[in-house]
């Protein structure tokens, strides 16, 4: 028997390219097509960087002098020690939630069908955008935890500094290390969702407790060791566990992990693009409702439009706990204030009955973005929208009531117009339109500046300003 010739034998199949292999073809195809500039790379790079220095050093350079200002408004520092240790671990639960709900992992759906969906190593595959990840946490950590460092000190010691930086870090790449082994652990396990919500409780029964003692005169002091110290001792061991956790876990992570925080990061670049937070605060909305599951109806009792529609909204707000849970929230952020900065409590008793109303307004908000369902629910579309604003004003009121002990002494009938001004203004935040960008522009020293623009983000807020100097003007 003859052998076959060369141009007709079977040719066996190539192997599977590696990780590296893929990602220089993938990086050789898009400069084919968006050729690179590494001046302009260099030059976003120096900006985004000088400005986060100034303003960021400007800011903390501020925050420092007025707390340890002679001038400033008695407060026990131990209190205010207490506060900002309470405050941080509440912030790193809510971080947690955050990190969790972006994956943190995440590959966008067209590297998820083409490189994710392919028999490539994923370990190899994700490496880069865990260490780039991790390394991003721990360089923001780095910089949080200097800029406490230098707001807690009236005279900056470089020691500290770099101590209080190194604890930082280690905190930002252990919690990110940990969330990267929570996004490749099974979807049952509770462990990833009890961490956050246990943080935050801790740091709001941490806020609360320094509350009750300022109030009860129970004195407070502060630890002799170096807490950053004992942050160092125990974060970055933990660093390099999780660390090497995540890298045992990133085979385990799968595709619908790394793509369901796409959504949100899209949704987030999007709205920063065009200006437009109800993109992002939409999703959000949305996500939170299809995570209540089903719902037991009941017939509303008998009445006019507004009363049914009273009763849906009361009933809406309590399938949809975060908004009284955020309500209470606010009410334990302005006791804070009112212990660490006195004089702030004032602007903060405003600005928190309006954020406060605004958590309430969800109904107005949909209502509002939503010409077919005004149609459907009939009536006059004023009546609709004031019926809706029911109860952000009832919670607005009922805030200020429970905050009045410590906002500040005013008359009566003072309080009833900055109440009423708080609810206008969020009646106007959430009557907003759709994003306008065929606005006016201005010409400035400092460049062309989007008036129409900015007037369409500081919608409600304009009313709270006026309704904050009009308090200072006041009282």
């Amino acid at each position: 028997m003859t052998a076959a010739p060369a141009a007709s034998r079977t040719v066996p199949p190539s192997g599977v390219p590696s990780a590296r292999q893929l990602r220089s073809r993938l990086r050789r195809a898009r400069r084919r097509h968006h050729p690179p500039s590494l001046g302009d790379l260099l030059t976003d790079i120096y900006m985004a960087v000088l400005f986060t220095a100034m303003y960021g050093w400007a800011f903390v350079s501020n925050v420092r002098e007025y707390l340890h200002s002679p001038s400033a408004d008695p407060a026990d520092p131990a209190e205010r020690y207490w506060l900002a240790g309470a405050a941080l671990l509440a912030v790193a639960g809510l971080g947690w939630q955050g990190l969790r709900a972006l994956g943190p992992v995440l590959v966008t759906p067209a590297t998820q069908a083409w490189a994710v969906s392919a028999p490539v190593d994923r370990r190899a595959w994700l490496l880069p955008r865990a260490g780039l990840l991790i390394g991003l946490a721990a360089g923001a950590g780095a910089l949080l935890g200097a800029a406490l460092g230098a707001v807690g000190t009236a005279l900056v010691d470089r020691a500290d500094l770099r101590l209080a930086a190194l604890a930082g870090a280690a905190c930002g790449a252990a919690g990110v290390g940990l969330s990267i082994v929570a996004q490749g652990s099974l979807p049952g396990r509770r462990w990833p969702r009890l961490l956050g919500t246990g943080a935050t409780v801790a740091g709001a029964l941490g806020a609360v407790t320094v509350v009750v003692a300022h109030f009860t005169g129970l004195g407070l002091v502060r630890p002799s060791v170096p807490v950053a110290l004992l942050v160092v001792v125990v974060a970055l061991p933990l660093a390099v566990l999780t660390g090497a956790l995540a890298l045992r876990a990133l085979p385990r992570v799968d595709r619908a992990s790394l793509t369901t925080g796409a959504q949100f990061a899209n949704a987030a670049a999007t709205a920063a693009v065009l200006l437009d937070p109800s993109l992002l605060f939409g999703l959000v909305e949305s996500r939170r409702w299809r995570g209540v599951g089903r719902v037991r109806s009941r017939r509303f009792l008998a009445g006019r439009r507004w009363w049914v529609l009273l009763q849906a909204e009361a009933r809406r707000l309590r399938r949809h706990p975060s908004a009284p849970t955020a309500w209470v929230a606010l009410v334990l952020l302005q006791y804070a204030v009112a212990v660490a900065v006195p004089v702030a409590a004032g602007t903060a008793q405003v600005v928190g009955a309006f954020l406060a109303a605004g958590r309430l307004a969800g109904g107005l908000r949909a209502v509002s973005r939503s010409p077919g369902l005004r149609r459907v629910l009939g009536g006059d579309d004023t009546a609709v929208r004031l019926v809706h604003l029911v109860w952000p004003a009832v919670g607005a009121a009922l805030w200020w009531v429970v905050t009045l002990p410590v906002g500040g002494a005013q008359p009566g009938w003072l309080t009833v117009v900055l109440v009423l001004g708080v609810v206008a203004g969020a009646y106007r935040a959430a009557t907003k339109p759709p994003m306008s960008y065929d606005t006016a522009m201005v010409d400035t020293p400092f460049g062309m500046i989007p008036v129409g623009l900015l007037s369409q983000l500081l919608r409600g807020w304009d009313v709270v300003a006026v309704v904050v100097v009009a308090r200072l003007l006041l009282t």
